[in-house]
């Protein structure tokens, strides 16, 4: 191995290294052009971000802010059910469920006189679709239809009377689902249980956790918050599960693909010095295609195939060709030793890529195991005489 030789392989990776992230640009850009299409159709079409929040209670009062009183909630009685039930479109998932809404509240009236008591329901989406919707005001059932995503009731309630409010509807949603507290001034006696179908639960940002049980429930768990008297108190809110997106994981193991191969190029070149196997920069030429048709051919397959089929696939068929190729060029232990290193450092490094989180110490991990194997296979190697220039014999004169 001399060193130009080591040059031409150098600049044989930095060539596959570019084409990597031009294959990784043409990925992302498949996936961002594609969501911020496919995103609008799949709220249009199953429903977006529901965000629900509690009945507006007020009475008529031409002595008060915009001839009204608002009136407080004397109890919330809140149980919602969270099926998710997540959704492909090309390269993208999408984090949409179903949600089955249950309230019962408590409405008063604080008076002396006898007071014409309204409810003005707002419902999470106007543009969303609700199922065996039911609203009930004291013995009194709405036949009315939302105007602008309202519903607005009233009874005529006696001095200090109480009526019952019972609001029912099945809706179906996506990313997130949020019982917002932000209009209302103080919070007393609310009860929000929540029943989910998934084990790995997130409450989003500048959302209250629950403070109430968690009890393991089927596939999920239930949850409760408790609020007896609060000011300020924050949303209470449940992030969908994360799904893995082919789309994200093929761009982010095309990006780093490079990594890989230089990893598998140096075990190559030390087992080659080793067992004195004279590769030509040109069988390298090769061996760089065959790692680069393992992301390409898992970029657009994915589009056809589920993810971990495609993954393998793509696997099976670099392998193939790049041992194959070898198994020809250098010979059978050479091969098995290649696929080894291959397997290793091309196949499981991006299968870490189907898990968040695993990809900086994958590559620490990577970069250490083959720093220690260099250097326990190269501890003996006469460096001066492997990169000694070659000296060609003179030619033999002729009889």
């Amino acid at each position: 191995m001399t060193i130009k030789r080591l040059t031409a392989i150098a600049i044989i990776i930095a060539c596959t290294a570019l084409a990597w992230f031009l294959l990784a640009s043409a990925v992302n850009f498949r996936s961002n052009s594609s969501d911020s299409q496919l995103s609008q159709e799949v709220a249009k079409n199953w429903g977006p971000a529901l965000t629900q929040e509690p009945p507006r209670i007020y009475y008529e009062a031409p002595n008060s802010t915009n001839a009204r009183r608002e009136l407080p909630l004397e109890s919330s009685k809140v149980s919602v059910t969270l099926d998710y039930q997540p959704k492909q479109k090309g390269l993208l998932w999408y984090r949409t469920y179903n949600a089955d809404f249950a309230a019962e509240y408590v409405v008063k009236n604080p008076t002396p006189i006898p007071q014409t008591i309204y409810v003005s329901f707002r419902f999470p989406a106007a543009d969303a679709r609700y199922d065996r919707f039911s609203l009930k005001f004291g013995d009194k059932l709405t036949d009315k239809s939302p105007v602008d995503g309202e519903i607005l009731e009233s009874l005529l309630l006696a001095p200090g009377a109480e009526q019952p409010l019972t609001i029912t509807y099945r809706a179906s949603g996506m990313n997130v689902w949020t019982y917002s507290l932000k209009n209302a001034r103080r919070v007393r006696n609310l009860h929000l249980s929540m029943i989910t179908n998934f084990r790995d639960y997130n409450i989003p940002e500048s959302s209250q956790s629950p403070n109430g049980k968690r009890t393991p429930a089927k596939d999920g768990w239930k949850l409760e918050w408790d609020y007896t008297d609060v000011l300020g108190s924050n949303a209470i809110a449940m992030d969908m599960p994360a799904v893995t997106n082919p789309g994200a994981v093929a761009g982010r193991m095309t990006f780093f693909a490079p990594v890989s191969l230089l990893f598998f190029f140096a075990v190559l070149v030390i087992v080659a010095i080793q067992r004195r196997v004279n590769l030509h920069p040109m069988n390298f030429f090769f061996l760089a295609a065959g790692c680069f048709a393992f992301q390409l051919l898992f970029a657009y397959l994915v589009d056809l195939v589920p993810l971990l089929p495609s993954f393998l696939l793509a696997a099976v068929v670099s392998l193939a060709l790049v041992n194959g190729y070898l198994w020809r060029a250098a010979g059978r232990t050479f091969a098995l030793i290649s696929a080894g290193a291959q397997f290793a450092y091309m196949v499981l490094f991006s299968y870490s890529f189907f898990f968040d989180g695993l990809t900086g110490i994958s590559i620490t991990a990577g970069a250490i195991v083959t720093l220690g194997l260099l250097m326990a296979f190269t501890a003996r190697v006469d460096w001066s005489a492997t990169f000694a220039p070659r000296t060609t014999p003179p030619p033999i004169p002729a009889r």
